[in-house]
């Protein structure tokens, strides 16, 4: 059964993209399932860290930028909107340069004032780069 609240295309999801930091970083969202959205990366010049390996907080910004969206595209947005609250990350593995890098999350409870999603990064091999989590407060639109 399908967590969104509407039935969000990539397209509608490329909007809400358009314009951020994950615009910026390249972020590409690829995959809309029942109960995940994915996000990938390719790591460039662009999310770099000075010793040559995906920066940890491109990983953290790629890992929320899929939190947020897919929370926000699981109320109703005329009445409701998200925010993130807090969000870590282990770094298992280094990205390396030509690496994507895909995030899935997936949530792990959507309470009627908080959401906390699980998000896991992978390499291309499918070997695992980040483990992340991220609490997400569900808001009331002011009247």
């Amino acid at each position: 059964m399908s967590i969104w609240f509407d039935q969000p295309t990539l397209e509608d999801i490329a909007k809400l993209n358009d314009g951020t930091v994950g615009e910026v970083l390249g972020i590409e969202f690829t995959h809309i399932g029942e109960d995940y959205l994915d996000a990938q990366v390719t790591v460039d010049e662009r999310v770099l860290q000075p010793a040559g390996i995906l920066h940890g907080g491109v990983s953290v910004v790629l890992a929320e930028s899929v939190c947020s969206i897919a929370a926000t595209m699981t109320v109703d947005s005329t009445k409701q909107y998200v925010v993130g609250q807090e969000i870590n990350a282990n770094h298992i593995r280094p990205g390396l340069s030509g690496d994507v890098i895909t995030a899935r999350g997936t949530p792990i409870s959507r309470g009627r004032r908080s959401q906390v999603w699980d998000i896991r990064l992978h390499n291309q091999d499918g070997k695992l780069v980040c483990i992340s989590r991220c609490t997400m407060a569900v808001l009331d639109h002011a009247e």
